[in-house]
């Protein structure tokens, strides 16, 4: 059904009453997430009314509901995609086959970590994100903080679900693990690094939501095409509440870069600081760092991995079905980056074993794209300055690269060069310490902080001053 049913105990549209077994594992799951909520969730906005969209339907026109909610009431729940009638696998060894509606035993593991490490992504981002909305810039920014944050929260309940419904013990073990990993925590972690960093600043959130949410997407949609129907569905619909993530991000960097670009512009310097704004070169010092964090997120360049859950039919390509191939990959080949004679080649290898460099690629022409639409504002500006996306090779942790040390231009330095050019290339103490310093929360409505301009307009035909966080 597309319709989601709210009088439930767990809003739902996979008629959870219909298996009470179920229902009950989840209800008992249900107080640990809102303690989790309460704990780790965004500090001090428990009495806050918040302007939220509420997900009422899952069919593309007409899904959201917006109004005041206060952040306990809102109503987290289970929702799936409509099922398509007689979907197919599209690729790899089972292409053609019906789709899964239950888990296919010899995949149970492989299937169970992907969902694993998706899910725990999304608690992950809530608990780095806890202490932003004590220095918002805006109510408007407020206001999408948090409808970030509950949807992260939701996308959370997405993955525990699958896990409850179709992995029976290990599925519930999974799901109290979720909750008892923490971004940044010594002893238990969160499982990938890139959600380890706190987020204490609105351009790290700004960052954040431009290039982590956008890894999300890429790896969304590669789930979406996954032969399990169940978590296809899943991330179907996930990806409708993601843009708006994406949005949040690409938007509020955009205004930071215009402030920047205005006040380079009437000051004839980029050293902007002593006016109240951040320098462009800085915003590229967190570009450098957000990105390059965000590539090791799609993994080895070569990954047995990923050639099996592709083969397996587990996971996908981005877009798979635009492919132009035989969606098999036995005999295709692909190009990768490898490290020879002092420089970075291409080197040809198996397509099947390159998926995750594939959708590295994709991903980083996604981000260009953004690239250029702030590099338009600040040339729109008069500057002489542009933005760029660091080399691949740069401030890698995993794969190819990895112990390996390069400028943002690609050029191969030795560890002792690279260690001290850093603050030059990434943000350094002195930095995130000015940065910081212009997080002095604007509370009035319409009001927007002095380092970023106000958004063309407001949410959901609402005016920019409208008091879209009503605080309590």
């Amino acid at each position: 059904m597309s319709t989601i049913d709210y009088k439930e105990t767990i809003p739902n549209n996979v008629n959870l009453s219909g298996d009470r077994r179920l229902q009950r594992a989840l209800e008992k799951w249900q107080p640990a997430f809102l303690k989790w909520w309460d704990e780790l969730g965004p500090e001090a906005s428990a009495n806050h009314e918040i302007f939220l969209r509420t997900a009422i339907d899952v069919s593309p026109k007409g899904w959201a509901h917006f109004d005041m909610v206060k952040m306990p009431e809102y109503r987290w729940g289970i929702f799936l995609a409509a099922e398509e009638e007689e979907r197919k696998i599209g690729f790899g060894q089972h292409k053609g086959e019906n789709a899964w509606q239950e888990v296919p035993g010899e995949y149970r593991s492989e299937l169970r970590r992907l969902i694993v490490t998706q899910g725990d992504t999304e608690p992950a981002s809530v608990e780095q994100q806890r202490l932003l909305g004590l220095t918002c810039p805006s109510l408007y920014d407020l206001r999408s903080l948090f409808q970030i944050n509950v949807e992260e929260g939701r996308h959370l309940w997405a993955m525990v679900y699958l896990l409850h419904a179709y992995f029976g013990r290990d599925g519930r073990e999974e799901a109290e693990e979720m909750l008892m990993r923490h971004a940044g925590d010594e002893d238990k972690p969160r499982i990938l690094e890139a959600f380890n960093v706190p987020t204490k600043d609105w351009l790290s959130f700004f960052m954040f939501t431009f290039f982590q949410d956008r890894d999300g997407k890429f790896q969304l949609s590669s789930l979406a095409e996954s032969g399990f129907d169940p978590l296809s569905r899943s991330c179907r619909f996930m990806l409708t509440e993601e843009a708006h993530h994406m949005f949040v991000g690409e938007n509020g960097l955009g205004r930071v870069v215009l402030r920047s670009a205005q006040l380079s512009a009437d000051n004839d310097t980029l050293e902007i600081q002593k006016y109240g704004g951040i320098p462009l070169p800085m915003i590229q010092k967190w570009m450098n760092f957000h990105f390059s964090i965000c590539l090791d997120l799609f993994g080895q360049e070569k990954s047995t991995n990923a050639a099996n859950f592709y083969t397996m039919g587990l996971k996908g390509r981005y877009m798979e079905n635009k492919i132009d191939d035989d969606h098999l990959l036995e005999n295709d080949s692909f190009l990768i980056p490898e490290f020879k004679n002092g420089k970075v080649m291409m080197n040809e290898v198996s397509a099947l074993t390159s998926i995750n460099e594939r959708l590295r690629n994709d991903y980083r022409d996604d981000c260009q794209r953004g690239v250029d639409r702030w590099n338009k504002i600040i040339s729109e500006a008069g500057i002489e300055y542009s933005l760029t996306l660091p080399h691949t090779a740069f401030n890698r942790n995993i794969g190819t690269f990895r112990n390996m040390y390069f400028t943002p231009e690609g050029r191969p330095i030795s560890k002792e060069k690279f260690e001290n050019q850093r603050n030059t290339w990434m943000p350094s103490a002195a930095d995130r310490e000015f940065v910081m310093s212009l997080m002095v929360p604007v509370t009035n409505p319409g009001e927007m902080a002095g380092w970023l301009t106000a958004p063309s307009r407001g949410i959901h035909g609402k005016d920019i001053g409208y008091e879209y966080v009503r605080l309590h």
